[in-house]
């Protein structure tokens, strides 16, 4: 039975932070795509602009909840109202917790768009159990961090051999901007590097240990890959370790499993000079006054003009092996950052709203939770899943 046919609660998806620059792009995809009946909802501290959007978008067919994250009555109370709920909030390991912590108390399921290591790790000590009780399924990093690349590296697994060890590398490209939300969030985990560790080893602390299985992903070493044709160069996101729970917690991924995430750039002279721009940029963030200085260069909630969105674009190719089979894969869209990020927020608040899912609680990934249903989504939607070659 579809998860429409629920009524449990007024609302089957609300959106947090829909005055935002991703959340209203969010917030437009959903107007424009959710199916007949959907009951859902925009959700933020500023009632008037909320309501001009909900004007913008279909006049009364979207409801309209005032909620603040310095306000925990207010989290809980949105919670309450919603089956899901999907955060654009961010930084979220400044802003982020009282919502998932609503949500895993209450039963809702939450979404949301962290690439912060920190952030995930936190959540799974503080609330991963509380959602398990309550059936609430947690699921971070539902945008580019780290769609693409967990259920790229889902779809690659399932057309290699079962039960054998297999190896995935991952080499991403992109034609992008960012926006001022996204180059915060990158200073502050810059300038968090002994606190991600320490976040880090707590998890660690309390997860339960792979019996009988590994997965790992380790940090790749730069090199030249002539299998893509291109220079490889280790990419320091959150990603490899979304791959690696999907991997510990799914045995379709083998006995032995191993995965590599890297960028892929063309030509020498631009590689070393991206690593140079990265460490500049990371010693750059452990100073506060130089830190503040270059937050202020890009402001929250600016973004890259529709122009400049339209000729973005994103492709990250997968090398996987596995049984004496090796599969060529790739998984390509627009603007990565914000239309697509858009795009697949959206059509993951829909999934777990909406489709046939395995039954999961807790904190999980896309590729646990939605799998095959969110690919095939996201494929309708146009972005691209397809076998390249197989050897």
């Amino acid at each position: 039975m579809s998860r429409l046919n629920r009524t449990d609660r007024p609302y089957d998806i609300v959106l947090f932070g829909a005055t935002g620059f991703v959340g209203e792009l969010t917030a437009e995809y959903l107007a424009a795509h959710a199916p007949e009946g959907l009951r859902w909802a925009i959700a933020g501290r500023d009632e008037m602009k909320l309501r001009r959007l909900a004007g913008r978008l279909s006049g009364d067919g979207v409801g309209v909840l005032r909620a603040d994250v310095s306000d925990p009555a207010s989290l809980r109370a949105l919670a309450e109202q919603a089956r899901v709920v999907a955060s654009t909030v961010g930084p979220y390991v400044r802003y982020g917790e009282g919502l998932v912590a609503a949500c895993a108390d209450t039963g809702a399921d939450y979404l949301d768009l962290t690439g912060e290591p920190e952030f995930v790790d936190l959540m799974y000590v503080r609330h991963d159990a509380r959602a398990r009780e309550t059936g609430a399924r947690l699921v971070h990093a539902c945008g580019f961090d780290s769609v693409p690349h967990d259920l790229g590296v889902y779809f690659t697994v399932r057309q290699l051999p079962e039960g054998v060890p297999l190896t995935v590398d991952g080499f991403v490209t992109a034609g992008a901007a960012f926006s001022g939300g996204t180059f915060a969030s990158a200073l502050g985990q810059f300038a968090r590097g002994r606190q991600m560790q320490a976040a880090a080893r707590e998890r660690r602390r309390h997860e339960p240990r792979l019996v009988g299985r590994r997965a790992v992903t380790p940090t790749g070493a730069p090199r030249y890959a002539g299998e893509v044709g291109a220079w490889a160069l280790p990419l320091p996101t959150v990603d490899p370790q979304i791959v690696r729970r999907s991997a510990k917690a799914l045995d379709r991924y083998g006995p032995d499993f191993r995965y590599r995430h890297y960028a892929a750039v063309r030509h020498l002279p631009v590689a070393v000079g991206g690593v140079a721009a990265l460490g500049a940029l990371v010693a750059a963030a452990q100073v506060p006054p130089v830190r503040r200085r270059l937050s202020g260069l890009l402001k929250p909630g600016d973004g890259p003009s529709p122009q400049k969105r339209a000729e973005s674009w994103f492709r990250v190719r997968f090398v996987g092996e596995g049984g004496g089979r090796r599969v060529f894969t790739e998984v390509a869209g627009g603007d990565p950052g914000y239309d697509e990020t858009a795009k697949m927020f959206a059509e993951a608040a829909l999934s777990l709203a909406l489709d046939d899912l395995p039954e999961t609680a807790g904190q999980v990934t896309t590729a646990v939770a939605m799998g095959d249903a969110l690919t095939e989504r996201l494929r309708r939607a146009g972005i691209t899943f397809r076998v390249a070659a197989t050897r």
